[in-house]
């Protein structure tokens, strides 16, 4: 396999953590509170500043990538990713997307729940959901190393996040809360902080402020509601204001798009008000994401579609892209474009509905020659890295040739122990183009493989002890090897043994001589190992 693809499929453990992380790349000037290149030459790991920011808001549904680097664009210093829970990112796998340029975090089920990419590297900031300091500690591990910084939720009031103790579950438990930072901030290189709403009085609130803040946190936002309170009740500046007066981290104010912030001016305002270090911005950045914009807002259609390039661009769901543009239109729901938004059910027919067909169809076709050239370069990798010594043919594993629970991969191993020889060794690499795997199989020092890529590791794993198999001339357990075929002989034995035990006890077969499947196949007649 070409090492370049193999080192680019590295399962979930084998990510490692980079501290100090790495430069810009190439060409792009370090910013504020982003590391930078010393006049020896030298990396110096400058944190990310959160004094005097502007910071989109993580949002669930909408704090995805399309919407991160759209912010960015319109001037967000700082982007923060809608919240993820700690469970579902660790069944997650580390995959390096070649043909999108991203970095995604794949779910068992093929679904990506995480995706960035280096223009945000330096700038977003990963929000998960946890109540548990070592699950938060081995999710923040596995993302160290492409996010700018890591977030705790502790503000979230929705019942998919409180019923599992996160969210603003949380608020009621300073302990854990403690315990949770503090083993971030310990066990991470990256930023730390932590996202709260407030409590009942405003010396609760302050005194569990000023613990976090022990907690070596590097900021922490604010959001001026109780959690049981909603968008149209009136944000507690003064609250915000007398945490931001108690405290020396950055205190970050959040809940101002009702009653403050509808243009860029207006984030200043809200500022003063709070006298916070920095403003977070969720519903105002969600509805016109040009909010962040010096210049003033943009047209909506302008920035619909710039979105809409975005999501293009980076393949986002298109269910995810019709919510956000959805949240976007607002009033305009009910106009003619509005309901054939609503009606899409593509990408493709959301591009048509606002006009970019045919920037759709240059994308995705861009994509489908970059797969292909990519595709091509793995072959040539490939042809010129393989070991000449493989023994390969074309096969697949198909569970229905075979009866149930019986596989390649179980008389391959019987044979080898009845051979004397050490057992099979499979060596399974990932494709990250496709994220399709192919195995390689070591028996008695001959390697065999299967030419075709499998949709699973286990898959290509069968397919190799097929290869195996067949170059041997070992039976493979299939259901057409007929009447001889191990299982059937022993269904046959076992059948025969219940009627005679039925009606002759003396012919009951002795205990020792029950032989179970691998006893029967070790009986095979199978030729010996080629030396």
């Amino acid at each position: 396999m070409a090492a370049a693809h193999v080192a680019a499929a590295l399962p979930d453990d084998a990510v490692k953590r980079r501290c100090p992380r790495l430069p810009p790349p190439p060409g792009a000037a370090a910013e504020p509170g982003e590391e930078g290149g010393t006049a020896t030459g030298m990396t110096v790991n400058t944190p990310l500043c959160f004094r005097g920011k502007k910071i989109l808001a993580p949002m669930v549904r909408v704090g995805t990538l399309p919407m991160r680097l759209l912010a960015l664009d319109y001037g967000a210093d700082i982007v923060y990713c809608e919240e993820l829970i700690d469970i579902k990112m660790l069944q997650c796998k580390r995959v390096i997307n070649e043909v999108l340029e991203t970095v995604d975090f794949v779910a068992p089920n093929e679904r990506v729940v995480f995706r960035t990419c280096e223009r945000e590297r330096h700038r977003v900031v990963f929000q998960m959901g946890s109540a548990d300091a070592e699950r938060a500690l081995a999710v923040a591990k596995l993302v160290e190393s492409d996010v700018a910084g890591i977030d705790i939720n502790m503000g979230c009031p929705k019942e998919y996040s409180t019923k599992g103790g996160m969210g603003a579950a949380l608020l009621s438990d300073p302990d854990k809360i403690e315990s949770i930072l503090t083993t971030l901030v310990k066990g991470i290189c990256k930023p730390v902080t932590c996202k709260i709403r407030i409590l009942p009085s405003v010396e609760d609130t302050v005194n569990l402020v000023k613990r976090i803040e022990k907690t070596g946190i590097a900021a922490i936002a604010v959001h001026g509601r109780k959690k049981e309170e909603r968008p149209q009740h009136p944000v507690h500046c003064d609250v915000i204001k007398a945490i931001s007066e108690a405290v020396s981290i950055p205190v970050i104010a959040n809940g101002g798009s009702h009653d403050f912030i509808k243009e860029y001016v207006d984030i200043e305002t809200f500022r003063k008000a709070t006298a916070a270090s920095s403003v977070m911005i969720a519903r105002a950045a969600m509805w016109n994401p040009s909010v962040f914009r010096k210049e003033g807002l943009f047209p909506l259609k302008e920035v619909m579609q710039n979105y809409i390039k975005y999501a293009v661009r980076y393949d986002n769901h298109y269910t995810n892209t019709k919510y956000c543009l959805c949240q976007m239109l607002r009033e305009q729901l009910e106009t003619t474009q509005g309901k054939k938004l609503h009606a899409a059910q593509s990408t493709r027919e959301i591009c048509e509905v606002f006009g970019m067909a045919d920037f759709y169809e240059e994308t995705t076709a861009g994509f489908e020659a970059k797969k292909t050239s990519l595709e091509t370069e793995a072959q040539d990798e490939d042809d010129q890295m393989e070991d000449p010594d493989v023994i390969k043919m074309a096969v697949r594993f198909d569970k229905r040739e075979y009866p149930p629970q019986i596989t390649p991969k179980m008389y391959l191993l019987e044979w080898c122990r009845k051979e004397k020889h050490p057992q099979p060794v499979y060596e399974t690499v990932q494709r990250p183009l496709d994220r399709l795997f192919c195995s390689v199989v070591t028996v008695a020092e001959q390697k065999y493989r299967s030419t075709l890529w499998d949709k699973s590791k286990k898959l290509a794993e069968q397919a190799a002890a097929i290869v195996c198999l067949r170059t041997l001339g070992v039976p493979e357990g299939k259901l057409c090897e007929g009447e001889n075929h191990p299982l059937n002989k022993r269904k046959r034995e076992d059948q025969e043994h219940l009627n005679d035990r039925d009606h002759r006890e003396d012919r009951a077969e002795p205990s020792h001589k029950k032989a179970n499947f691998i006893e029967e196949t070790s009986d095979m007649d199978v030729p010996k190992m080629p030396r």
